[in-house]
């Protein structure tokens, strides 16, 4: 499958099947995420796989949408503040890292027949609370991992003309 290939398959999955996720392919994933290139290259991240029943029950008090429960496991994507690099004029990049590592993460599935969806209106202060993270980390994407029970829609795409100047 060509990468373009790959970003088409790609979509925001809200429906999954019950089947767990093979470590193996889990690995894979997570492998692809830790060569994703980052400012500086701080790596300035961590990922929480959240999979046991007690622990999904958890994370989805902190997005009680029905659909998200279907997962069979969640990965959530932090931000660690101290080990992120600052720019110049104080722009954090910490941000924008995480954003490219969960990419990968997301692309990674799809090529592994997985699928996920980048959830990022969730009540991150309560996620941080009930995992007791540190400080210096902001849990800043929760991304749902599982074989998909929907179907991709069409993805409505701007012209290359309106993108491109």
């Amino acid at each position: 499958m060509t990468l373009l290939e790959l970003v088409k398959n790609r979509y925001s999955c809200r429906a999954y099947q019950s089947l767990d996720v093979e470590k193996e392919k889990l690995d894979y994933i997570l492998e692809c995420v830790r060569f994703a290139p980052s400012a500086v290259n701080k790596q300035p991240w961590r990922f929480h796989i959240v999979n046991g029943e007690d622990e999904k029950a958890k994370l989805q008090q902190c997005y009680s949408r029905d659909w998200f429960k279907t997962a069979p496991m969640y990965i959530v994507a932090s931000i660690l503040h101290d080990e992120e690099w600052v720019r110049a004029d104080g722009k954090h990049h910490g941000d924008i890292d995480i954003a490219i590592a969960v990419e990968h993460l997301c692309l990674a599935a799809t090529e592994q027949g997985l699928a996920t969806c980048w959830v990022c209106n969730f009540d991150a202060a309560r996620c941080k609370e009930l995992f007791a993270l540190p400080e210096n980390e902001e849990p800043a994407v929760i991304i749902p991992l599982g074989y998909a029970a929907d179907e991709a829609k069409p993805k409505s795409r701007k012209a290359i003309d309106d993108i491109v100047k």
